[in-house]
């Protein structure tokens, strides 16, 4: 299954085939900027289905809680945050979920960085949560 991700412009997508390795909720304080909002969900799939890349995007390189890089890549012309790397996943290629405007896609199964989550976020009970990065 093909699958693309845009910005709210649609002037920068990003395709891949196949599903997602996993979708994450992270609430790490990257996560938190990057997005606006209280976490990111970030659905990863490893390198090689990365099938295209169009548009104006721009890379912001910082460091992240765990002491890695987190790169993101963001449409020049509306702002939104696409996709991203992070080094302390090698290989893969993170995408914002909510970029692909599916709401059956894969829901997350784990939340990250729940030591800096909002006191009034509840994660469902069957979701792994971490403290940090597992």
């Amino acid at each position: 299954m093909e699958r693309t991700a845009s910005c709210t412009c649609e002037q920068c997508n990003i395709t891949l085939e196949g599903d997602p390795a996993f979708v994450v909720a992270c609430n790490c304080q990257v996560c938190q900027t990057r997005t606006g909002s209280v976490f990111g969900v970030g659905a990863y799939f490893k390198g090689p289905q990365e099938e295209s890349v169009k548009g104006p995007f721009k890379a912001f390189e910082r460091p992240t809680d765990n002491g890695k890089t987190f790169t993101t890549y963001f449409c020049t012309n509306c702002g939104t945050s696409v996709y991203f790397h992070a080094g302390s996943l090698p290989g893969m290629v993170g995408i914002a979920a909510d970029c692909f405007s599916d709401p059956s896609f894969p829901s997350p199964s784990n939340a990250l960085w729940v030591e800096h989550k909002y006191d009034w976020i509840e994660f469902p009970e069957h979701w792994t949560l971490h403290q940090g990065q597992p």
